[in-house]
């Protein structure tokens, strides 16, 4: 390292985001600017630390002391291309991953991290600017052609990597442009949608073709609004039938519901339901939301990170109050004793969207919704809980006497993950088997039952990370490779599977 004493000498530090009252009157990302130097002072904190962790808590095995160090050195360009080696889509893993890699820095042990999510999108970002990141064009041409079907993260790395390796890569999309949910779940402050299409735009050169508003087996008609209207229909087979292989990475896409009374009522929106209008209107798709937060009183039930892309597009849409529900109790402000380095840290986190108002309520539960007479919804009742470890060891909620509430809303939005892949589609189409968590089960050469079609992401891993997403894409890439050509020169950073530290 060539600042064996930066991480004494410098703290942690991070962008300035930028004063709430300005930020709620766009849509553009959070963040300030952040100074080369400002940078190059991080990078240096990264340790000579002999076993750098951080690989281990990154799935796509990224060279992060290797970057760190070109970032304090001011060597920009040989930056870009340690960061590339390994990772197809930094500025995306950049702005959205939860950085499981900091959570196993050796610095964090006794210290704040090395900001290496922050280092990340400053590499790549300066690349773009400088025009660093071209085409990557295949030498040869194979002449065998792969169908990619989802365009989200796995399916993108997936299709780049066998395009790079020569093959003639397809992308079916069936939502009305490319990226899944980076384009229509992520909002634009998180990720503005013109850092996707310059993406995009890269591998259309290299040869890559998407064809959207394509449905590749027969409609879910428990996603409805995930496909573009008036999409194309291709049946699965035929997929089958003229590619040599075909790469399945639809995602888990089967949302988590909440049956309880007055689940019916005009007002209660899965997030994708909401997210994606909320999305198209940034876009230019659409000139207004069916269903916009302005002006009504808003629940959103789930924590997690879906549940802080509402929070922040209500906001933005002008509600008039926030409240979002948790049913597990607040996480502590630092790591317990059964939560050491260099696991996962489960503690509070407050979000950017959080920053910009709402309350968190933690430890409850939803009863049943109220009707204002006329079929929408008017309030939800509700009730504390407290977690008692079961038989199983798996944690059971229990009421708390006398904890009774009700919120009035106008507009409830769950966002309470999802289940797996969509049973139906393209996974009954092609009599694919599912594991028992309803994921599309693969082999160790990210294979399915079904000769020559492979899968990869969330479809067959679960709900997960970005991270993992394109950790799996390309090494499902790499199978591919070999099992068309009979060897590969692609890399493949995990197996079928495979877990990490967090």
């Amino acid at each position: 390292m060539g600042d064996v004493t930066g991480f004494l000498k410098y703290g942690r530090q991070l962008p300035a985001r930028r004063p709430v009252p300005v930020r709620l009157r766009d849509w553009k990302e959070v963040y300030e600017p952040f100074a080369a130097e400002d940078a190059s002072r991080q990078g240096a904190r990264c340790m000579d630390c002999g076993i750098p962790f951080c690989h281990e808590g990154c799935p796509l095995g990224n060279l992060i002391p290797e970057w760190n160090d070109l970032v304090f050195r001011d060597d920009w360009s040989e930056a870009i291309e340690r960061l590339h080696a390994t990772n197809n889509f930094p500025e995306f893993t950049g702005r959205l991953c939860p950085a499981p890699c900091e959570g196993a820095c050796v610095l964090g042990i006794n210290d704040d991290p090395v900001t290496i999510e922050r280092i990340e999108y400053e590499i790549v970002e300066r690349a773009w600017s400088e025009g660093w990141v071209e085409p990557v064009r295949a030498s040869t041409r194979t002449g065998k052609r792969v169908a990619v079907v989802g365009s989200g993260p796995a399916g993108l790395a997936a299709a780049q990597q066998l395009c790079r390796a020569g093959h003639h890569v397809v992308v079916y999309e069936r939502a009305e442009r490319a990226g899944g949910l980076l384009r229509y779940g992520i909002p634009e402050f998180k990720m503005e949608k013109a850092v996707l299409d310059r993406r995009l735009a890269q591998m259309e050169s290299e040869g890559v073709e998407f064809r959207c508003a394509t449905s590749v087996g027969s409609p879910s008609p428990q996603v409805p609004t995930a496909m573009a209207d008036g999409a194309t229909v291709v049946p699965a087979a035929d997929l089958v039938d003229n590619f040599d292989a075909v790469v399945l990475a639809g995602g888990a896409t089967l949302p988590r519901d909440l049956p309880v009374d007055g689940r019916q009522l005009d007002g209660i929106l899965r997030a994708m339901d909401f997210l994606k209008p909320s999305n198209m209107v940034q876009e230019g798709s659409i000139p207004a939301p069916r269903v916009s937060a302005e002006g009504k009183h808003v629940v959103i039930i789930g924590g997690g990170d879906t549940g802080a892309d509402c929070l922040g597009t209500v906001h933005r849409q002008g509600a008039l109050s926030v409240h979002q529900l948790e049913i597990m109790p607040e996480p502590p402000d630092d790591r317990t004793e059964d939560n050491p380095w260099p696991t996962w840290p489960l503690i509070l986190r407050t979000s950017a969207a959080l920053e910009e108002g709402g309350e968190r309520v933690f430890s409850v539960t939803t009863d049943e919704f109220l009707d204002d007479g006329s079929g929408s919804v008017a309030a939800l009742r509700g009730h504390e809980v407290e977690v008692v470890a079961g038989p199983d060891g798996r944690p059971s909620f229990i009421a708390v006497e006398g904890s009774e509430f009700e919120l009035p809303c106008q507009l409830v939005l769950l966002a309470m993950g999802f289940l797996g892949a969509e049973p139906d589609g393209v996974v009954a189409d092609l009599e694919l088997e599912l594991d028992v968590r309803g994921s599309v089960a693969a082999d160790d050469r990210w294979a399915t039952n079904v000769d020559n079609v492979f899968v990869c992401g969330d479809m067959t891993r679960g709900q997960s990370l970005i991270v993992w997403a394109i950790a799996e894409g390309r090494s499902a890439a790499a199978a591919v490779d070999r099992h068309l050509m009979g060897d590969t020169a692609l890399p493949a950073p995990i197996r079928p599977g495979q877990l990490a530290l967090r």
